[in-house]
């Protein structure tokens, strides 16, 4: 037996290789890098307007409180460690009827486009037939629920710092304690949304792992990115810190796109046993199918199905000069 054989049969004995294989294998056959480019162009167009957006309402809101409007402003900013401390101080959107008026068009425009995005994501990744797919009326209704799901988790997130922070009597611990209060949170709103973005019977406990995961990568991100405004940007002059803000965001949002998908993949490996998959049916038509591949691949061609009288059938049959 080969050396490729051998390494193949030892991780399909073994799920704690098998398992991460298979969702490896999965993201690439689902083409995740291409899915977290289209998720990254609509939320990147969507920041910078929704931030102003969501400054003007809390102007309105907290009117004659604004510490507490400042405070909360500074706790969602930390959650965008690349622009974070570009936008300490945002000013709510201004000027004539006309201006604002574009800038919430311009910020509806890329938020729907994020949450439509997410739901084709999420649909591809279930393997949700076409037909089965909600119609474009409900697939916007559907988009609006996740922004706001967002935008609660966002908001939920920040007030619990605050709340947090002003607690003097837990001194240097109070940082740890808003960490511990706010993953929960995020681990929810993540939830949420993974459960609302697919049209299948998708249960709280089938996106619960994958949730876990994707909010203990935002975290790790958000460390990531804390470091590089620290090393880049601050030493920066004031030309190419614009450049490194606007490559530091895509990249940012880019990695926040690829960890919500490989999440997804992770929910969907698990709960469809679509692993061990063959080591090299990546690679080469010369490979001995398991029975995860087989799923994987026929659930890839039946979600082509448009209509729900089309049939699609699926086999795997070999010629003899390929055995």
């Amino acid at each position: 037996m080969s050396l490729t054989r051998r390494l193949d049969a030892f991780q399909q004995r073994h799920a704690v290789l098998g398992f991460p294989i298979g969702v490896i294998y999965k993201f690439f056959d689902d083409y995740g890098t291409y899915l977290s480019a289209l998720v990254t162009y609509y939320a990147f167009v969507s920041i910078f307007p929704l931030l102003l957006l969501a400054s003007t309402i809390l102007s309105i809101v907290l009117q004659g409180h604004p510490h507490l409007q400042q405070e909360l402003i500074d706790s969602a900013l930390s959650e965008f460690p690349v622009i974070g401390d570009q936008l300490k101080t945002p000013q709510s959107l201004s000027g004539s009827w006309t201006a604002i008026f574009i800038g919430v068009i311009v910020a509806l425009y890329g938020a729907l486009g994020a949450a439509q995005a997410i739901q084709y994501v999420s649909n591809q990744v279930w393997q949700v037939p076409r037909n089965n797919r909600p119609n474009p009326f409900v697939a916007r209704g559907k988009s609006i629920l996740i922004i706001l799901i967002m935008g609660i988790g966002v908001f939920g997130v920040s007030l619990a710092n605050v709340i947090i922070s002003r607690w003097t009597f837990l001194g240097e611990h109070s940082g740890l304690i808003a960490d511990a209060v706010a993953f929960p949170v995020i681990v929810a709103s993540i939830m949420f949304i993974f459960q609302l973005s697919a049209s299948s019977r998708v249960r709280p406990m089938h996106v619960l792992p994958g949730a876990i995961v994707a909010s203990v990568l935002l975290r790790i991100l958000q460390g990531f990115g804390a470091s590089y405004v620290s090393r880049v940007v601050a030493k920066s002059s004031s030309v190419d810190g614009v450049f490194a803000i606007v490559l530091g965001l895509l990249a940012f949002v880019y990695l926040v796109a690829m960890s919500l998908i490989l999440a997804m993949e992770i929910n969907v490996v698990w709960r469809k046993r679509l692993f061990p998959r063959s080591l090299l049916t990546p690679f080469s038509d010369n490979v001995e199918l398991t029975r995860a591949d087989r799923a994987m691949y026929a659930g890839r061609a039946r979600a082509q199905r448009y209509k729900g009288f089309q049939e699609i059938n699926v086999d795997f049959e070999r010629e003899p000069d390929q055995q």
